[in-house]
């Protein structure tokens, strides 16, 4: 941290100097980005939060091979790797729930639903070039997206400039690491498609985590007339990795890239053959129908289908998930004088028919079925928003959701069948915020927001195999304050936010004996945090060697506990909430030539975390450090090249990147790889 504070006022001394010089280009700023969340076209500070975008080219910095970096770069995020391709993203603590997977958070793909009925997001389906740019919302987002506490993520295809053209790029590196991309866009502003391939592949750095993805997509918009404009997306992600499974302390530190040995009456992860082979699909398509300057329509329909086959140690699971479901939002807008004024209401609907069946696992291979589950899962949000913007100063947001979640199961492996149903329903998802321009530099605004998130599919049917319909929603208020100050030109900005979020029957992971999952209302969590982003941009006199430099400094300051919760003849009451480090913090700076050569660094920290919630065992803090270094130019008017070369970890520590909270048997630990290595080349058409 002192590091970054030093480095920042480094940075400040330095722009005072050069810009008393001649020569330097005060156009260049921070480019401010649009974002869409709650239907808004407006900066990142809008509508009473902070929206933090990630753009390919911040995500392009690193071996490609997953996300984790980028989203690691952003204050009140954390996004986390057990083994290759098995993810978790944790948006100010929304991973408590999740010991593996994605949940309490929204996720949506150029309008379409990517999280499932059942409240579960493979975000592994998706590959680094499925995206021009990302939307970060931290928090309650109910009050137009429905179930989950922790945020909503929006990913878009087709960003700003658009241009046709093509790229092929290949990297390797480390452990057998090979990642091939191709994009093809063509059309014009109006009608254009772009299709887009990969291919990812790992030996990994622990025993037993070959990795392996194939991924497509394709998305085209077009203009049917100068009212109407119709988009059609489609997704489809084949993968397979192999999980290693946890290690205890002992373990660890014997020798931390081994996989799970057997252990008592349980196979070791190489002898289970434990694995997960997934497949995923989607389709959708977006209808927009501008009746007149202030009154337009938007429905998005989509279909999915994701099977998954998961050996462990413990069975052998197979999942068939189909699903549907569709989002329409009217909005209305209209402008006066300095005023303006913008309604939004609409609903969103899923339906998920789901089947989960799970046997013996003989040598990787299913033996005798133990429980075969039909699952019926249905809900709906119905929502609406008024956002006033008053004399171009004050925006006042104001919008509630109903909502309601309704979940059947139906136990086919006996007989009679048994059927146990439980619906979530009712569920109010308000959202108030103000904003107040206080010059064309300085933004403050505040909000206050409920939010919900009933069990998850995984949560009511856990690995133990119990159906746990008792289980309750959590639910929650989160205060919110915070500005942005722009300082020389926009060429610095600080952003910061603090927040107090109350959340009442937290659902918190518990491990059984035999290290299977199964979940608990955990009373109540009091969660007060401070989130601080400053960017920095420089552009250098025209003669100068260098063409610009770019700083990126994110921190996360947390303070999570327990607040009254009893577990069995134990009181954690005041306990840290596990999973979650009190200070993260990310430096970013980039370098550019003006002949074409760059060098990118990164550097992120973590302090310690604990790992169950007796607050008996931690994590040691750590420290990660990367690197690259690469070229670009232009070989002729249409053809670009970019060759480069990177390194992660550059300091070697010894950490993980995911732990099993509150493990059984002590099983806490999955390493992270050691110091490792990648090159590439990339080839651009336009």
């Amino acid at each position: 941290m002192k590091q970054t504070l030093l480095l920042f006022l480094f940075l400040l001394f330095s722009h005072y100097i050069i810009a008393q010089e001649t020569g330097i280009d005060s156009s260049r700023v921070l480019p401010e980005a649009l974002v869409t969340a709650f239907g808004k076209g407006r900066g990142t500070v809008s509508g009473g939060s902070i929206v933090r975008v990630i753009q390919m080219s911040d995500a392009d910095r690193y071996n490609k091979s997953s996300l984790v970096h980028g989203f690691n770069a952003v204050a009140g995020v954390r996004m986390e790797e057990r083994s290759p391709g098995s993810y978790r993203l944790n948006i100010r603590g929304s991973s408590l729930r999740s010991p593996f997977g994605v949940r309490n958070v929204k996720v949506y793909w150029n309008n379409i639903p990517i999280t499932d009925p059942g409240g579960n997001t493979y975000f592994n389906q998706f590959a680094f070039n499925n995206f021009s740019h990302i939307e970060i919302f931290k928090g309650p987002a109910g009050s137009m997206y429905g179930a989950g506490t922790g945020g909503l993520v929006l990913m878009h295809s087709f960003g700003q400039p658009w241009k046709a053209g093509a790229d092929v790029e290949y990297i390797t590196g480390s452990y057998g690491l090979q990642n091939v991309f191709t994009s093809f866009r063509w059309g014009q502003k109006e009608n254009k498609n772009t299709l887009s391939y990969s291919h990812n592949e790992s030996d990994g750095y622990r025993n037993h985590t070959n990795m392996r993805r194939d991924n497509f997509s394709w998305s085209t918009q077009l203009s049917l007339s100068d009212k109407q404009k119709l988009e059609g997306h489609l997704l489809y992600n084949n993968m397979y990795y192999q999980t290693p499974g946890g290690l205890t302390l002992a373990e660890f530190n014997n020798n931390p890239r081994q996989a799970r040995p057997a252990a008592g009456a349980f196979p070791s992860a190489q002898n289970a053959k434990a694995a997960i082979e997934q497949k995923n699909l989607v389709a959708g398509i977006t209808h927009q129908y501008q009746f007149s300057k202030t009154f337009s329509h938007t429905t998005s329909l989509y279909g999915a289908f994701s099977q998954i086959k998961n050996p462990t140690f413990r069975n052998y699971e197979r999942r068939n998930e189909p699903h549907f479901g569709g989002r329409s939002q009217f909005e209305f807008g209209k402008e006066w004088n300095r005023n303006k004024i913008l309604l939004i209401a609409g609903g969103e609907l899923q339906q998920g028919y789901f089947n989960t069946q799970v046997s013996k696992n003989k040598n990787g291979n299913p033996d005798t079925l133990q429980t075969n589950d039909d699952i019926n899962y249905t809900t709906y949000s119905i929502f609406a928003q008024a956002d006033w913007e008053l004399n171009t100063n004050w925006i006042v947001t104001a919008g509630v959701s109903i909502n309601k979640s309704s979940v059947r199961f139906s136990r086919l492996n006996r007989y009679p069948v048994i059927s146990q149903k439980r619906t979530y329903q009712n569920e109010l998802s308000p959202r108030i915020s103000l904003l107040k321009k206080i010059s064309a530099d300085i933004t403050v605004f505040a909000s206050v927001a409920k939010g919900f998130s009933p069990p998850t599919i995984a949560e009511l049917l856990p690995s133990t195999g119990v159906i746990s319909t008792f289980l309750e929603a959590e639910q929650g208020i989160n205060y919110e304050f915070g500005g942005r100050l722009k300082l020389f030109k926009g060429k610095l900005q600080l952003e910061a936010t603090a927040f107090y979020f109350k959340l009442n029957n937290a659902l918190v992971v518990r491990k059984d004996s035999a290290n299977a999952d199964y979940y608990v209302n955990a009373g109540d969590t009091r969660q007060k945090g401070l989130e601080i982003s400053i960017d920095y941009f420089h552009s250098f006199r025209n003669s100068s060697l260098f063409d610009h430099l770019s700083v990126r400094t994110a921190q996360s300051i947390y303070d999570f506990s327990y607040g009254n919760f009893q577990k069995d003849a134990i009181n954690y009451s005041g306990k840290k909430l596990p999973s979650v480090p009190g200070f993260t913090g990310s430096l970013l700076a980039d370098l550019q030539l003006r002949k074409g050569a760059y060098i990118n660094s990164t550097y992120y920290h973590a302090s310690r975390i604990w790992l169950n919630d007796a607050n008996t065992v931690e994590t040691k803090a750590y420290d990660l450090l990367g690197a690259r270094i690469g070229w670009k130019f232009r070989v002729s008017k249409t053809i670009r090249l970019n060759i480069y070369a990177g390194a992660d970890n550059l300091l070697d520590e010894v950490y993980s990147l995911g732990n099993d909270i509150n493990a059984a048997a002590g099983r806490y630990y999955n390493v992270a790889p050691a110091r490792n290595y990648y090159a590439g080349v990339g080839l651009g058409l336009q």
